[in-house]
């Protein structure tokens, strides 16, 4: 499928609940890649955007309890809708109310993806007891602990790192694409997240494929960037141009992955 076609011509409604530091990048990032967003954190509409996206991305940054309300309304009303749902579980493990808010998400709404750093997923995978930041604290992206967290909310898992691990818990592509820079760049795991809810929302039932391709072009956008970039500062205007740019024929001539399919 060419995901990148689908969304340009359809403009589906990204419905991010998302912490100030990310929304504006991440905003930029679905808009240059072709998709509607909306960012809305009150509980008071959180339904009712829900209903009207083509799907939601439940993000744990910046958390506090009105978000906690917003993020369990929208995923239930979104599961009642039919609207696929995204889970960016933030540095889960580093407070007592962050960790209890994420396992409410997890345990009362359908997920179609969860899409976190290594350390994120080894906390969800019992490997790890805590993340204290958004960062990763973990070096090797084990893919068994990605595949045990996808058995066990039956759900897709993007565990990201130096390598990129997706998987359903049976099928699992490891995506080395990308550059290190984006670890230089606050939010970039907030839009890749919303980058994959883009790719989800056309995929036609196949959030597997549309997560490996949303997680492999993303990459690609990175690494080009990087080519007209020296730093940080220049990298991001360049990374937005790369995604505004990015075409599904330049997706499956780059990619570099590995599965066991």
């Amino acid at each position: 499928m060419n995901y990148i076609k689908k969304i340009r011509e359809n403009k589906p409604l990204i419905y991010n609940i998302m912490n100030e530091v990310a929304s504006n990048f991440s905003t930029n990032g679905i808009i240059a890649l072709g998709a509607s967003v909306s960012v809305s954190n009150t509980p008071k509409e959180a339904e009712e955007i829900a209903n009207n996206a083509k799907v939601v991305v439940l993000n744990l940054g910046t958390l506090s309890e009105e978000r906690a309300e917003a993020l369990l309304l929208a995923g239930k009303a979104a599961n009642k809708a039919g609207v696929p749902v995204i889970l960016d579980p933030i540095a889960i493990g580093a407070t007592t109310f962050r960790t209890n808010v994420i396992y409410d998400i997890l345990s009362s709404i359908k997920l179609a993806a969860i899409c976190g750093n290594a350390s994120e997923i080894a906390v969800l995978g019992d490997a790890l007891e805590k993340t204290t930041s958004p960062d990763s604290n973990i070096e090797k992206n084990d893919p068994k602990l990605a595949e045990i967290v996808a058995r066990k909310y039956e759900t897709i898992v993007i565990a990201t790192g130096e390598v990129d691990v997706i998987t359903d818990g049976i099928q699992t592509t490891l995506c080395k694409n990308g550059h290190p820079m984006l670890q230089n760049i606050t939010a970039s795991g907030c839009l890749l997240t919303s980058v994959i809810g883009a790719f989800i929302s056309v995929a036609d039932n196949n959030i597997y494929e549309a997560s490996v391709k949303a997680t492999v072009g993303y990459g690609i956008a990175a690494e080009l960037a990087m080519k007209k970039a020296e730093g940080p500062g220049m990298f991001l205007p360049r990374f937005l141009d790369e995604l505004y740019f990015l075409r599904d024929d330049v997706i499956n001539q780059k990619k570099i992955v590995s599965s066991n399919v």
